[in-house]
């Protein structure tokens, strides 16, 4: 559900949203969630100084508390 989200979220965002794609990798005490976007969308996805990936963060608290499992968010630029 989690990362369902981030990743619509992120397409959102973005210019080229078919281009968003995400990944989750499990570690002992959270879940890291990476999206990859393309070079142009990256800074759209994380903002000024970091407030829309903060504001993502911020969202996806309130399903710590349901889940009990904390998440770290990465945004990764890839080219094609």
């Amino acid at each position: 559900m989690v990362v369902e989200f981030v990743e619509e979220f992120a397409k959102l965002l973005s210019f080229e949203p078919e281009k968003i794609k995400s990944e989750v990798i499990p570690h002992e005490d959270f879940d890291e969630i990476i999206i990859y976007a393309k070079k142009a969308d990256v800074g759209r996805i994380i903002g000024k100084n970091g407030s829309m990936v903060r504001a993502i963060k911020v969202v996806i608290s309130g399903c710590k508390a349901k889940e009990n499992k904390d998440y770290k968010i990465t945004v990764k630029a890839y080219e094609e």
